[in-house]
């Protein structure tokens, strides 16, 4: 059978990580019985060594320039350089010649840009590193930018959020190719606990902190991690933190964009969608350990924040532990 060529774009600062999460996940298949297999190379301009923005050198084994379809894929990397990527007309050209020849074209992190300035982006939804979503929205009105998921899938065009999100693209292009289970042998192979799907967002909530600045909000926001199981309605909440509902309301949209209402049960789903990824707890010990009345409550939960409910999220996941 013949290989699925796998060609990913790089240039001077590009970032090593955004291409190393597709070629090693890519050649990790092909090491577990990956068939047609995949032959996986990085072009570079003249096929000269890029320095990536770590400062180490990777060596192309293509020439953009002399590069030639059919291929498989099309993976154009992000890094520091991608501006000056997506100014350079000989890049951007070559790009979009070559996404004509290919079954399906991608971007991991800020290449974005260049798949934008090559119009490959133009009347679609895509995604980017959540720093660089903003300046992409405005430099190409054309484009839908969501900075919240993963990855984003608009026909035969993807785009990664960023870093490691390139491993999740590959992961499901791995499942597209050859199946779920494959998919999950080269996740267990990388040491990946979560193969997450697309539509997770991009940061956890809890990363994601309020202001230091504000000693009352974060107080509370750790209560709620802490207490997930117990009475977190704004009365109770209001009660810890010593103040009215309504100031701790204000304090909440100020600085978390939300109500505490929808805050606690952000939460409440994030935690369940951790437990369901890394126990085999039945779904209704998910819910009664987070905070939801009901298995049924959970799902609903689920289903809004993650578009699939909370079943389906853990078939797609890594085997189980208990």
């Amino acid at each position: 059978m013949e290989e699925r060529v796998v060609v990913l774009v790089g240039y001077e600062e590009a970032e090593l990580l955004d291409i190393a999460c597709v070629t090693t996940s890519l050649t990790t298949a092909n090491r577990l019985g990956a068939r047609p297999a995949y032959d996986v190379s990085v072009a570079t301009p003249g096929g000269r060594a890029i320095t990536c923005d770590s400062g180490l050198t990777l060596r192309g084994r293509r020439s953009l320039e002399r590069l030639r379809g059919p291929l498989d894929t099309l993976i154009v990397s992000g890094g520091f350089g991608h501006e000056a990527a997506a100014d350079n007309p000989r890049i951007v050209g070559h790009v979009r010649r070559l996404a004509k020849e290919s079954r399906r074209v991608a971007s991991v992190c800020t290449g974005a840009t260049v798949l934008a300035a090559a119009g490959l982006l133009n009347g679609r939804r895509a995604t980017t590193h959540w720093r660089y979503a903003e300046q992409l929205a405005c430099a190409y009105p054309e484009v839908t930018v969501d900075p919240a998921p993963l990855f984003v899938r608009d026909g035969s065009v993807s785009t990664a959020a960023g870093v490691t999100s390139a491993l999740d693209l590959t992961l499901a292009f791995i499942e597209e190719d050859h199946g779920a289970e494959l998919a999950r042998s080269v996740a267990r192979g990388l040491v990946t606990y979560l193969q997450r799907p697309g539509n997770q967002a991009q940061m956890s909530m809890f990363t994601a902190a309020p202001a230091l600045t504000n000693s009352l909000v974060r107080r509370v926001v750790d209560h709620i991690a802490g207490h997930l199981a117990g009475d977190l309605t704004a009365t109770a909440l209001a009660a810890e933190a010593g103040v009215s509902e309504r100031h701790l309301t204000r304090l909440f949209i100020e600085h978390l964009g939300k109500a505490p209402g929808r805050f606690v049960r952000d939460a409440r789903t994030e935690a369940a969608a951790h437990l369901l990824a890394s126990t085999s707890m039945p779904v209704a010990g998910v819910a009664a350990r987070c905070g939801f009345r009901t298995a049924e409550t959970l799902r609903q939960a689920f289903v809004s924040r993650y578009g699939t409910p909370p079943s389906r999220y853990r078939a797609t996941q890594s085997a189980p532990t208990a």
